[in-house]
């Protein structure tokens, strides 16, 4: 392995695989980290189906329930494709066979209700743009954005654990859009830093955050080569116009 580079993980899929297992707390924990990256995407697949924010939420609360008593995750095998595949398959199951009966309970269906901030989901839903997507092209729009939060964050950590946190947060913007020389002299005036070294530090953090984006498309799929694919997959959904003509 060439110096700087980052070893290929599957963590994403050891998740899964945990959470597919009867271990107790490890296999609670496992869930929740997969609950926690994968539920708004599908949540708001859900509504763009044509549901209601109540139903959405029922649907979504008794999907996950379902996850959770009925071991779906444990026939996901990272041998035959990338889990957000598998997941959406799942729901899409889940909603031809069991809507008249989530529908006909109270929400929870009786059950432990998950912990999820369906106010914060809603009013993150409303502010999406009407979009020209079907619902399928959104969840993958949706699961892009999830990828790019997540290795943002990580690129967040790194620089904290270095005592840069300050560093990140005025340069983070220039991890997502392009930069000129007015921004960086901007920059440089909020860090106390020269044009020059603003250049060479957002080279450094772009690096990172490359390596982070990578590591987390690893975690994601369950071969090597797929990752390229993904990459481009991801590539493609966040360039997907989503605004009405």
């Amino acid at each position: 392995m060439a110096a700087g580079e980052t070893p290929f993980l599957t963590t994403r899929w050891s998740v899964v695989l945990q959470a597919g297992r009867n271990e107790g707390e490890k296999t609670k924990a496992a869930l929740s980290e997969l609950i926690s990256t994968y539920w708004y995407p599908l949540y708001a697949y859900v509504r763009r189906r044509g549901h209601s924010a109540d139903d959405a939420q029922d649907l979504t609360q008794a999907f996950f329930t379902r996850l959770l008593e009925k071991n779906v995750v444990g026939v996901a095998d990272p041998q035959r494709g990338r889990f957000r595949a598998f997941l959406l398959g799942s729901l899409k199951n889940f909603l031809a066979n069991e809507w008249d009966r989530v529908t006909a309970q109270k929400r929870g269906g009786g059950r432990a209700v998950l912990s999820l901030d369906f106010e914060f989901a809603d009013e993150r839903f409303k502010r999406e743009p009407v979009s020209r997507l079907t619902p399928e092209m959104e969840y993958e729009r949706n699961w892009a954005l999830a990828v790019l939060e997540r290795a943002l964050k990580r690129v967040e950590a790194i620089y904290a654990g270095r005592g840069k946190a300050r560093l990140y947060e005025v340069l983070k913007p220039a991890l997502v859009s392009p930069e000129d020389d007015t921004s960086r002299r901007t920059m440089g005036a909020q860090l106390g830093m020269t044009e020059g070294a603003v250049k060479v530090a957002l080279h450094r953090m772009r690096n990172s955050f490359r390596d982070c984006l990578r590591e987390e498309i690893a975690e994601t799929v369950g071969e090597e080569r797929d990752l390229e694919d993904e990459l481009r997959a991801l590539i493609e959904a966040l360039g997907n116009p989503s605004q009405s003509d």
